[in-house]
């Protein structure tokens, strides 16, 4: 994709499969980009100038100094950064009503159940301080369930809709973590051969390794880091 003229959007953005989701867009998209990072680790989240433009302290947003009317515009929560961007460049989001309907209905579908849910069987897998059997087995389960889904809309499907899109978008970067999650791919081969063509990408494994130096690969390794990653405030 050729670089797109304009102002550089900022994204406030850490390494995770939610940030990943906008990193990959603007990649594909060939939008400039600024990357401001986001440690929510140390708590930047809570900060008063990330909360003017993400209230729910979480990241991804972005804000973008070109917004529909040439004024600035800020966007938090990445299903709605996905869908705005998607407006803005006339890509990865159809234009026609009954697409963006079943674009929509995916991308909804991965922000309430496909990525929360295997957040939970992340925490309850890998960070949680006491292993709670009940909690482990619930959320993989679920996590099971939901790979099930995904691999039955994936039969003879190259991508989740029509064309590769937004929808593919936000599932990826949860999806390739399924060994964490303690699913077997080879049970959702749909999912497996997906994950492949999406992996295999340009603009996905760039956007896969934006400050991909800033990512801890053995997870959150001290007790304050996960006491403000997991509470509500900063330390």
């Amino acid at each position: 994709m050729a670089a797109v003229q304009g102002k550089p959007i900022d994204l406030h953005y850490w390494p995770t499969p939610n940030g990943w989701k906008i990193s990959i867009m603007l990649e594909e998209t060939g939008l400039p980009y600024n990357v401001i990072p986001v440690n929510i680790g140390k708590g930047d989240q809570f900060k008063p100038e990330f909360l003017a433009i993400s209230p729910n302290n979480r990241m991804p947003a972005i804000v973008d100094p070109e917004g529909p009317d040439g004024k600035p515009i800020s966007v938090f929560e990445s299903g709605a950064i996905l869908q705005y961007l998607g407006r803005k460049t006339g890509q990865f989001y159809p234009t026609d009503e009954r697409g963006r309907v079943a674009v929509d209905e995916w991308l909804f579908w991965q922000m309430g159940g496909f990525g929360p849910m295997l957040g939970q069987t992340h925490h309850f897998r890998i960070y949680a301080p006491e292993k709670v059997p009940y909690a482990i087995d619930r959320y993989t389960n679920e996590a099971n369930r939901l790979y099930g889904v995904l691999n039955k809309r994936l039969e003879g499907r190259d991508y989740i809709c029509d064309d590769y899109s937004i929808a593919d978008m936000a599932c990826v970067g949860w999806a390739r973590g399924w060994e964490r999650q303690g699913q077997d791919i080879k049970q959702f081969p749909n999912v497996g051969r997906w994950l492949d063509t999406v992996l295999a990408r340009p603009a996905v494994k760039r956007g896969l390794k934006v400050a991909e130096e800033l990512r801890n690969p053995a997870g959150i390794s001290t007790p304050e880091e996960k006491a403000v990653l997991f509470g509500q405030k900063a330390r």
